[in-house]
């Protein structure tokens, strides 16, 4: 049975701040995808929030940017959105950058991570939604899922696995992508990702072109042309039975990497695995978040979800990230916790900085 997994996610309202989504709005959401079920548009969904964004969990025989599952969730949204605006929530709309629908959700804002599959006998997949951080966050946990040995064991002992997984690598920049295979092209994906503010990771096949893992990449920045707040990416990971373990895409993460985003998406900080009740950053707007969701797909039907970094052997990531967010916070509007100039371009600083254009000085 081939079955469409789209997540789609928005920031349209928070509370308090760029805190947490008001229970009310998830209500409008919840109320409007129950409705698509009832006219046959999605067959199941799981409404959830990260931070100040709320993800549409949903699966659907439509395929991959179906106008009509698209349409559905950007009136969901508006519809969110019109009611933010009302109760004067911070951020009211802020992710909804057009006035009126264009075939799919694409360049709108939202963010979307999809992918159609044949089910497996049994089909886990994993969830993830993060708050203030961008797509590349999830360079470095996708090669140790996909690619590290050290990570997912069974890329040496699994015979499914050890064929390796092939990579679609986008350079953001220039609005190009290239395919790299491993573990024959390890060195050549490292020398790509590693430079994390150009190029990101949107997909992860099995060497059959059988679809891993996909990731939103969605740039808020590049759609609107200045700062409208961070991309906060989705991605959704398929597990078990020719894929790695849930386990083993969990381990990618217990190393809280520095990731950028945070305050004003102007710093870096710990990307922080938290169970989804803890997704609620508030230090310095931060350190940044991510949530992992786990579902069984049957049928068609999302059952689920259960909530994975919501187990006390995250407990020790956590106290690290904790200490980084403290260590980096020190360093205050200096590098490495401020992003270098190149990823600081669509921020509010350079409004600052040309300021000072004309009292600069040639040096004799």
């Amino acid at each position: 049975m081939r079955t469409t997994v789209s997540v789609i996610k928005a920031d349209i309202g928070s509370l308090a701040g760029h805190v947490q989504v008001p229970e009310e709005l998830l209500k409008v959401c919840e109320g409007a995808l129950a409705k698509a079920v009832k006219n046959r548009i999605i067959k199941s969904f799981h409404v959830t929030s990260c931070g100040d964004d709320i993800e549409l969990i949903m699966s659907h025989a439509n395929g991959v940017d179906s106008p009509k599952v698209h349409k559905m969730a950007w009136d969901t949204f508006k519809s969110a959105a019109t009611l933010a605006k009302k109760r004067h929530y911070y951020g009211a709309g802020q992710d909804l950058l057009v006035e009126a629908f264009s075939g799919n959700i694409r360049g709108m804002g939202p963010g979307a991570a999809e992918f159609e599959l044949e089910e497996r006998p049994s089909e886990p997949i994993v969830v993830f939604a993060c708050d203030k951080t961008s797509p590349s966050a999830f360079n470095l946990p996708l090669f140790k899922i996909y690619a590290d040995a050290f990570n997912t064991a069974g890329l040496v002992i699994d015979p499914k696995l050890h064929d390796g997984f092939k990579f679609e690598v986008h350079d953001v920049k220039q609005a190009k992508r290239v395919f790299l295979n491993c573990p024959e092209e390890m060195y050549d994906l490292l020398a790509l990702i590693g430079i994390s503010s150009r190029y990101v990771i949107k997909r992860v096949f099995k060497k059959s072109g059988e679809i891993a893992a996909v990731i939103s990449t969605e740039r808020l920045s590049q759609i609107a042309g200045h700062y409208v707040g961070k991309d906060d990416p989705v991605g959704i990971v398929r597990t078990q039975s020719g894929f790695p373990a849930t386990g083993e895409v969990l381990e990618a993460f217990v190393m809280p990497q520095l990731a950028p985003g945070w305050m004003r998406g102007s710093h870096r900080g710990p990307l922080t695995p938290v169970a989804q009740r803890h997704a609620r950053p508030t230090r310095f707007d931060g350190p940044p978040r991510i949530i992992a969701l786990g579902f069984q797909v049957s049928d068609g039907e999302l059952i689920g979800p259960a909530d994975l970094f919501d187990d006390v052997a995250f407990d020790g990531a956590r106290k690290t990230a904790v200490r980084v967010a403290e260590y980096m916070r020190r360093h205050g509007p200096f590098e490495p916790h401020l992003l270098s100039p190149e990823e600081l371009e669509y921020t509010t600083l350079p409004q600052v900085t040309k300021r000072l254009d004309k009292r600069f000085e040639k040096i004799k």
